[in-house]
């Protein structure tokens, strides 16, 4: 195969992930603005501003964790939970009246997204092909980028047809099955080790000298 299959499942879950959130992104100012009491470009601004700052703030201590425990357990974890709070999130849209209720979505939003990258991004470095990196990388910035693009004409014909509702339900529901598709791949993880010693196996994960 050009890539292996825990790059590929990788991807895959980017897709479901970013190119949910592309469903949503070009018509959220609409909605916020036409659906939510005293929505207006001001909220539009919050919302966003509340969504990358909180994000910068939780990415880093995320990956300093992930970064002190050793293996890929918690790092496929990370991935799937962030995965699932951002399909919560995107279903809580429904149910929301008020600006501080997207806040607070936004907010949750950024929490999932800042457990996800660091997960994705360590597993995905580990498991690169070797020679291949930058390919590796190109393959998944433009599969990504064509179905973000594809989402977001998508996402606006449904808004126009079925309606919000429609849109955020069958957007959580693809994000969702997204956040499942990391288990695909979890015999291929490296288990968690501690001072060379395979917690799982019990076998000595130290390289020997030759």
């Amino acid at each position: 195969m050009i890539i292996n299959k825990v790059i590929r499942i990788l991807i895959l879950c980017d897709i479901a992930l970013v190119g949910g959130l592309g469903f949503v992104s070009p018509i959220f100012a609409v909605f916020l603005t036409r659906q939510i009491e005293g929505g207006n470009l001001e909220v539009v601004g919050y919302a966003a501003a509340i969504y990358w700052i909180v994000e910068s703030l939780v990415v880093i201590p995320f990956g300093r964790y992930l970064d002190k425990n050793h293996g890929e357990k918690d790092d496929l974890l990370f991935i799937a939970i962030g995965s699932a709070l951002a399909a919560l999130s995107i279903l809580g849209y429904i149910f929301a009246r008020f600006p501080w209720q997207i806040y607070l979505l936004q907010a949750f939003t950024a929490v999932g997204l800042g457990m996800n990258v660091p997960g994705y991004t360590a597993i995905f470095t580990r498991h690169i092909d070797k020679g291949k990196e930058a390919f590796n990388w190109s393959v998944r910035s433009a599969v990504v980028s064509a179905g973000a693009g594809v989402a977001g004409a998508l996402g606006g014909i449904i808004a126009t047809r079925f309606g919000f509702n429609a849109l955020f339900i069958g957007v959580a529901a693809f994000v969702f099955l997204g956040s499942l598709l990391p288990w695909l791949i979890r015999k291929e993880i490296m288990p968690k080790t501690e001072r060379g010693i395979n917690i799982f196996i019990g076998k000595d994960a130290t390289p020997k000298e030759q």
